[in-house]
């Protein structure tokens, strides 16, 4: 939770002085989507384990739709590259953390459910 915050901190510091043709457009949506990630992950912190899964696959599922605005504004120039360099980075390494997440919340979920039959 912590790296996502941080990240978001970065991204809406810039996002403030985007260009206008794209703060109300591609950079509204990447704000939106940082702010789902963020609510999604922190609904699955406090939630049992069976019920987590759904909630980390939608972070997932955004921040693979994050990374493709991100590459976007940055196509079109709106994005710096040392932004776009620091956020691909560090938003890749978010969704790693969130895919190995899901991966010990299923195979957790799986062993809970042998063990009751």
């Amino acid at each position: 939770m912590q790296e996502i915050k941080t990240v978001y901190k970065f991204w809406y510091e810039y996002y403030q002085i985007l260009p206008k043709n794209h703060r109300h457009t591609l950079g509204q949506k990447v704000d939106n989507l940082f702010t789902d990630i963020i609510e999604a992950v922190a609904i699955a912190t406090f939630l049992s384990q069976e019920e987590k899964a759904p909630y980390i696959r939608l972070a997932i599922r955004k921040i693979n739709t994050l990374n493709v605005f991100l590459l976007i504004l940055w196509e079109n120039k709106s994005l710096e590259d040392k932004k776009f360099i620091w956020l691909s980075e560090r938003t890749n390494e978010i969704g790693k953390e969130l895919g190995g997440w899901l991966g010990r919340t299923l195979k957790q979920n799986s062993l809970a459910k042998a063990r009751e039959k």
